[in-house]
């Protein structure tokens, strides 16, 4: 019988640590996506630039090289410009993307999609540039919230698991 208790404290005090790493992981990821569309949209930027290629050819390209979850968002974007121009087709991709974004991270990401494909060349790659500084703020942001929030998350688990144990006993 004691073993049993023994056993079974063990997996109370482990799931619930196991369930504050995960959403700690949330905030890791969050920087981690960030940190990917930025090297993303600096690459973009690059084939806007010096390519001259229309946008869905670049977004084919872009599919080959992007890693993580942010590639699903080029890989969306890409079938929704079949029906619609770049800027809805890029809008509709952030909105309906599962990448681990906060809100005002896919507005951020969004303002790109009001002046691509329709504008000249030079004002696509400014509202790039735009963006990505943009990106940057959020950046630092999610990285502080990482620190913060991430430690919180995993201390908070392993306490509750105790607790809930000392309580049982």
């Amino acid at each position: 019988m004691l073993g049993i208790k023994l056993i079974l404290y063990g997996l109370i005090l482990a799931v619930s640590s196991f369930i504050g790493i995960t959403i700690a992981q949330k905030y890791n990821n969050r920087v981690k996506n960030l940190r990917e569309m930025k090297k993303a949209l600096n690459h973009f930027k690059t084939k806007i630039k010096f390519t001259y290629e229309p946008i869905p050819e670049i977004l084919e390209e872009m599919i080959e090289s992007v890693t993580g979850e942010t590639k699903q968002i080029f890989i969306t974007a890409l079938e929704k410009m079949e029906n619609k121009n770049a800027g809805e087709a890029w809008n509709e991709a952030i909105e309906t993307s599962n990448v681990t974004f906060e809100q005002e991270d896919k507005d951020i990401l969004k303002n790109l999609g009001k002046l691509l494909g329709k504008t000249d060349i030079e004002g696509q790659l400014s509202e790039i540039e735009l963006t990505s500084s943009f990106l940057d703020t959020q950046i630092k942001k999610a990285e502080q919230e990482r620190e913060k929030n991430g430690k919180l998350y995993k201390t908070l688990g392993v306490i509750t698991g105790i607790g809930i144990v000392i309580v049982l006993i």
